[in-house]
């Protein structure tokens, strides 16, 4: 059974960073997906990231997350990481990894299995 499980949310000012670790568990082949993606109180759950296993190769939802988040994996230490700098109010989210066989999305549709999620609160 594969299971996801974030930990790094916390509270940060405004210009600040966090790095946001998915520990993953229980894939018997090297053939999958992690994304990252996020969700804010009223919102729409939206992709950040993802990351094939089998290559490391990435992709982002936005340019504009593309250049304050970068997604990267430690396969030894089978975690998936999202480095979140010069973050702002709006970054105000729950954040949740995710993981699908094979192929890569940023779409959480493409997911069907979550992790509980970390809170990340920008605040001043």
């Amino acid at each position: 059974q594969v299971q996801l499980v974030e930990s790094g949310g916390g509270l940060v000012q405004p210009g600040g960073s966090l790095k946001l670790s998915c520990g993953v568990s229980g894939f018997t082949s090297d053939y999958y997906a992690i994304g990252w993606f996020r969700q804010a109180p009223g919102k729409e759950r939206e992709g950040i990231s993802c990351i094939s296993n089998w290559d490391g190769s990435t992709n982002y939802a936005e340019e504009s997350m593309k250049a304050r988040f970068t997604i990267s994996r430690d396969n030894p230490k089978n975690t998936v990481y999202l480095q979140m700098n010069s973050l702002k109010l709006e970054d105000t989210a729950t954040y949740y990894c995710a993981a699908k066989r094979y192929y890569s999305s940023t779409s959480p549709g493409a997911y069907d299995t979550w992790g509980q999620g970390t809170q990340v609160t920008v605040s001043s």
